[in-house]
Order: C-alpha cells, then structure tokens, then sequence
C-alpha cells in the first residue's frame, strides 16, 4: 500500500471518500455547479478540455485536502472529441490492418493529443466482441474474435499508457465494457446477455485479461446484465472475477447512468438509495452520471446500512491510479504545444487508413489503368460525415451540425487530385445515399456516369444508423443504393463498389455482380486518400476481415468460431457460410502455403509462403486449432496466432510460430481453464474458410 494514499484517506471525511466516487459530465451540468463539485472534492469529470478543464483543476486544488480531478475523455479513435485533432480510421476499421503496431501508433498519438489538452484518461479500447452485426456498436469494437481483440486492445493500451503512466505525454486506458456487452440478446444495446458465466469465462475474458495483463489502469462496467443480473450491481463479476481471479488493481468506473439506469431501466433497485448501495456493494470504485449517488451513499454509511470500509477500498483504488499517473505532483497532463492535428500525426492516420483497406473481390480491373474519365458516384463518396461515422466531433458530446475542419479528404476529392496527376478526368454525381432525400437523384447519377472508363460507387450507411440507440433489424443497403448498383451495372462499364460503412451489411447482388468489391469501413480524415490509392494502384491492399460477413439478415450470426452439432449445418434457404468471412481479403498479388509443420512437444510451427504474383505484397498468416474431442463444446476452429510477412514476386519465406499449451485450453464445467489431452488440429493458410487453410494433426499429452 502507499503511504501517500492512506495518509490521504485517514484525514477524508466520509462526504469527501463520496465524493471522489462521483464522475461528473461538464457540458451537462455547466461551469457552476461544475466548479462547486470540484470545490467539494469530486473525483473526476469527463468531456471538459482546455481552460475550461484547468480551471475546474483550480478549484480542485483548493479544496482542504487539494486531491487533483482526473478529467475522462472518449477519445476512442484519437482525440475526435476536437474538431482540430487527428482523427483515426475506427476500431473496426483499423482491426482490419490485423497490425499491433499500426494500433500502438495510434494509442500513442491519441495520448499526446489528449495530454496536450490537459486530460488525463480516454474511455478506451473497447473489447466486446461483434458476434451480431446487428449492434449498434459495431463500428466501435475490434471485430468478432477474442484472441484478434485481445491482440490490438493490448497494443492500444500500451499506446496510450505508454511504458510509465506518470510520463507527460501517457494518459489511463479503459477496458470496456465488462462484460459480454456485444452478447445482449437479439444485438439490443444494453439488454441482457443470457449467457453462463463458464460461457463468459471461456469466450469473453480473455481479452480482457490481456487488459489486465497490458497494466491497464481502469475498467468501466457494462450497461445491461448476464442473465438477469445487472453488470453494476453484480459482486461476483466485478470482484471474485475481476479482482481476485485476473489479478486487476486499478479502478472500475461504471458506464454513463449506469446506477440511474438500475432504478429507471432495469427496474433492478427501488430507489437511487438501494441502487447506490447494489453498486458499492458490487465493486464500482467510480460513478458516472450518478450525481445522486453523493447523498444516497453518505446517508447510507449513516444510517448503518453500508460499511464505510466499502467507500475506503474505492476511494483507494482511485487515489492509487492517480499516484500512479503523478497527478499529484503535477495534476495537469502536458503534451508538446502545437502537437493536435500536426502533420506527423495526420500521416499516422493516414498509414492507419491505408492498412485498413480491404479488397474482396477483384476480375481484373483493379488497379485502375489506362483511363480517362473516371464516375465517382454516391452519396458516400463525398459526404464526411458518412466518411467519418460515429464518436467525433460531429456526434459527441451531443450531435452538432457543425461545419468539418480540415485536413481531411473525401473519395471524390482525392480521387481527382490522383487521377488527375495521372492524365484522367474525374466527375462526380451523388445519385443517392441511405436515407433517401429530396436530392437523390438517380438519373443524374446513371447520366454522369455515361461514357466513362470506370465507375466507382460508394454506398454504405450513415449515423443516423450507426452508434448506441440505434441497432439494426435489417442488415440490407438501405434507400435506393441497390437500385442505383443494378443501374450503373446495365451501362456495361467496369464496376467498382466501395462499402464505407459502419459494419457489415447485406449488399444483395452486389459481391456477385460488381467487377471489385472495396470494404473500407469508416476510414478518419484519410480514409477517402487510402481508398483512392488503393484504385489507382499507388498502394497494394493489405486489410483482412476482423468480422464476417452475412447473406442475409436472418442469418446472423455468422462469425466463424461456431459451435459444432447444427444439424445441417446450414439455412435450408441460404448457402452455406458467411458471404465473406473472417481474415478474407485479398491483394494485388496471390500467395502460396505449402509444408506447415508442428512439433507438439516444443509447440514450435512453421509454414512456407511464396509470393506467386507480379506485385510485392504483405500477406497476413492465420494459424488456428481445433480440439478434436472435448468435455464441452469447442468451436470447429479458433485463431490462435497471427504473423505478417512481406514478399517479392516470386519471393519465398518460412513463417516460424510459439505457441504456448495454455493457448488450447477450454473452460470447463467447473468454470476452470484447463489444456484437456488428446488430438488436436493445426490449420495455416490466408483467411478462416477450410479451402484456405493446411492441416496437420498432433496429440498434446497429459501435463
């Protein structure tokens, strides 16, 4: 224990340990009675910067034991909350670079940025898993996989937190949201996950002991509830598990309203007293948007009903992370002056956009050459909103029709700066987006397009689509975009879609009909360069699916790590298989696997890839298992390891992997994690699907 922090805790009164349990919203409650809270000793405000945020240090500072705020921030994709700052590609968008440094770098930039503004603490990564492209949310995680998650969201924290959590420039991570938020049955945000916790243990904890591993410094609690029981108010999650079986020693902070919620939504408490006194009991170090949780738990502690011991280990937990960070000798984080928005950050963004990029299908006429008018049609391609999708400055704190700032570059507008270099001309016709408009305007799309060499249509879906609140029934390209692809595609003229979107969707005949398929996802400033470069050929596509794809609405889930025993295996009105699954994508090269080998005594591994095209190219290699018999049901394969290599035309290397006997391990009945012997299978190859992956069997004995 610190002595720094019990000397602080033995002279709090009780009002001033409540207080610093009390997360308070700044542009919600204003500078006032902002100012009066932090006067009392309120531990933390979120989504306030600049002099706005130092001055509410001040009266911090001067309060009677001087405890410094720690100001959160969700800057979840850089520091976006700033019309000024660099602004990433998205989670979703970035898990498809399968890249832990290109997520690092990001991490690492967003904390500057953030640091620079005097802020402490950013609201991420998030680790849910999207098992159901339904979700709202989707855009927000690393995709469908626990170990792909797990991978990146270790990366990011160590962006953020850097190598010393005092250091000027590093902010606090938060792993969110535990647990099994992306699980809520039907994708309902926030609604109840009916899992087991065996079923929690094995599927979604071990991200997020990554996390703990990684030294993050907090843990935000998630809205809805496993089973019936609400997360914030659920004991046994938040310290039998959390705490005592994955060794965390930060602070939990729960998400927004989330001890409100157990009396207004979830019907879960009487009143704000027995909800505070669910959610202290629980775990919670931290409230947010609870302010009534200040009166309810001092009055609590008074009238006998809660243990002021349960205040004492909160508040310490909080008071630890903030030593931790140095608050307390220099309460304001300090970046380098002039670092927002600088251009040695934008050129991260754009490297992240770049890599983000994934190429689906191509007949040939990708890279585009030897054109000379060039259709950029839909609604996408030149909207930055649509560009940007959800968690910026044009959605948060609250949405804002307020004007973009740049830099920043949609499809269209690079695409005449780089086809113009190149001789060709460029036009462009909005035709429609997904919501349809008075300006959408079909026939003047088609028109447009008429008489070029190729055509490139961007479709995909909006914020009003994207984001909590707003989870999907219908997976289908919505408004008129289909009807648009059907009549371009009767010009006759090459094809190239592009799905700038916030997930997954369902895009009819579009994966059959168009000549190249693009999924850029939602790529930040630079996401329209990265797209743009990717055409024209000045960059090679590089990005794999971190999620799969579905045919059809009702035929989610479709994410690769199934169960086995689905009698037929399939819809009896479907194909088989997502339309494109997990760790697809393709380059403008191909690639060969050949010899995979496995010494299950050393659990060393090696496969050989050759490059068998004309281009360089970096090819992603995917190792999975299967455990062939076991006490419970295990998915027909999981990813275990993944490893990127760069190849020449023609060029041939040996890709070499570690593996570890606890990465074959399963939760059993007991809710225990155990390696069971027996036989196992190894797979290697370019993406999920069984045609791409080799296969070599091996039996792991008893230990």
């Amino acid at each position: 224990m610190s002595a720094k922090v019990e000397s602080l805790l033995a002279q709090m009164t009780l009002e001033e340990k409540a207080a610093q349990m009390v997360q308070i919203p700044y542009a919600q409650t204003g500078r006032e009675a902002s100012l009066r809270w932090a006067k009392m000793g309120v531990g933390s405000f979120l989504h306030v910067w600049g002099d706005e945020a130092r001055e509410v240090q001040q009266a911090a500072l001067s309060s009677r034991l001087g405890i410094p705020v720690l100001f959160g921030i969700d800057a979840v994709r850089g520091h976006a909350l700033n019309d000024h700052a660099t602004i990433f590609p998205t989670q979703l968008a970035c898990a498809c670079s399968w890249d832990r440094e290109i997520v690092k770098e990001m991490g690492r930039v967003t904390a500057r940025e953030v640091a620079t503004d005097g802020l402490h603490w950013t609201f991420s990564p998030l680790l849910c898993l999207s098992r159901d492209p339904r979700w709202g949310r989707v855009n927000e995680t690393f995709g469908e996989d626990q170990y792909l998650t797990g991978e990146l969201a270790s990366a990011m924290i160590q962006g953020y937190q850097g190598d010393d959590l005092s250091a000027p420039e590093s902010i606090a991570a938060c792993a969110k949201h535990f647990i099994a938020y992306g699980e809520a049955t039907g994708a309902r945000d926030a609604y109840d996950s009916s899992v087991s916790y065996r079923k929690v243990k094995d599927t979604f904890l071990p991200p997020f002991q990554k996390a703990v591993d990684a030294g993050c410094a907090t843990f935000m609690t998630a809205y809805g509830s496993i089973d019936g029981t609400p997360l914030t108010a659920d004991g046994h999650m938040l310290r039998d598990i959390l705490r005592d079986e994955m060794g965390f020693d930060g602070f939990v902070v729960t998400d927004w309203s989330n001890v409100t919620s157990l009396v207004e939504r979830q019907h879960a408490a009487k009143d704000s007293q027995e909800a505070s006194l669910l959610a202290a009991q629980a775990g919670n170090d931290m409230m947010m948007n609870s302010p009534e949780f200040y009166d309810c738990v001092i009055r609590l502690v008074r009238e006998g009903k809660l243990d002021e011991k349960v205040l004492d280990e909160a508040v310490r937990h909080i008071l630890t992370v903030k030593e931790r960070m140095g608050l307390f000798e220099q309460p304001e984080k300090m970046g380098k002056p002039g670092c927002i928005g600088c251009e040695a950050h934008q050129q991260a963004a754009l490297r992240a956009a770049r890599r983000s990029v994934t190429l689906l299908k191509n007949e040939g006429v990708l890279p585009l050459k030897n054109v000379k008018k060039i259709a950029v049609i839909g609604r996408g391609g030149d909207d930055i909103r649509m560009q940007y999708g959800d968690w910026t400055y044009f959605t948060h704190p609250e949405p804002r029709p307020r004007d973009p700032v740049r830099p920043y570059s949609t499809i269209r507008e690079a695409m005449e700066k780089l086809a113009g270099e190149k001789g060709a001309k460029c036009v462009y016709a909005c035709g429609c987006g997904p919501i349809p408009c008075a300006q959408d305007d079909l026939d003047g799309a088609v028109e447009a397009a008429r008489g070029a060499d190729a055509i490139v249509l961007v479709v995909g879906d909006e914020i009003s689509q994207v984001g909590e609140w707003k989870d999907r029934a219908d997976l289908t390209l919505s408004g008129k975009q289909i009807e648009l692809f059907r009549r371009l595609r009767a010009l006759g003229i090459p094809l190239v879609t592009v799905l700038q979107s916030s997930k997954p969707l369902v895009l009819g005949p579009i994966p059959e009909e168009t000549d190249a398929l693009l999924v850029a996802f939602n790529g930040g400033a630079h996401g329209g360069q990265a797209v743009a470069e990717v055409l024209l050929g000045e960059i090679e596509p590089s990005g794999r699916l971190p999620i799969s794809f579905p045919r059809h609405s009702g035929q989610v889930p479709v994410y690769y790590n199934q169960l086995p025993g689905w009698h037929g295996g399939k819809y009896c009105d479907l194909p088989q298989g997502p339309r494109f699954a997990f760790g697809e994508g393709l380059g403008y090269t191909e690639f060969a696997y050949s010899g995979l080998r496995f010494d299950a005594d050393t659990l060393k591994g090696s496969v050989r890839v050759q490059n068998t095209g004309s281009r360089p190219g970096l090819e992603t290699v995917q190792v999975y298992f299967r455990d062939c018999v076991s006490s419970v049901l295990t998915p027909v394969k999981n990813l275990i390891a993944f490893q990127q290599v760069e190849l020449a035309p023609g060029e041939e290397k040996e890709v070499q992997f570690q593996l570890k006997r606890s990465d074959f391990s399963l939760v059993n009945r007991k809710e225990q994690r155990i390696v069971e012997p027996g036989e196992f299978v190894l797979m290697a190859g370019h993406d999920s699907r069984d045609e791409s992956l080799l296969q070599v069997r091996f039996w792991l004995k008893e230990d």
